[in-house]
């Protein structure tokens, strides 16, 4: 009697699969939410990147050169 009243576990891969499952929709009906940029904005923000990183890296370079140059001046 007490055999009938507990319910039957299911598989281990039954389980597993329908957790799995439940992941990957989760997963598509969040993407469905998100506000996609526009190609406009893609080029936009690509090149405005790539910009700052060659500032960053020009400061950076003369940052360096001065740096070494004194220490030059010092240690000669």
């Amino acid at each position: 009697m007490a055999d009938a009243s507990k319910e039957k576990k299911k598989n281990f891969f039954a389980r597993v699969g329908s957790k799995i499952g439940g992941f990957f929709k989760g997963i598509f009906s969040e993407l469905k939410k998100v506000s996609w940029p526009s190609g406009k904005q893609v080029v936009n923000n690509t090149v405005s990147v790539l910009v700052f990183c060659l500032v960053v890296g020009a400061v950076i370079w003369i940052a360096d050169f001065l740096f070494k140059t004194v220490i030059g001046l010092i240690f000669a």
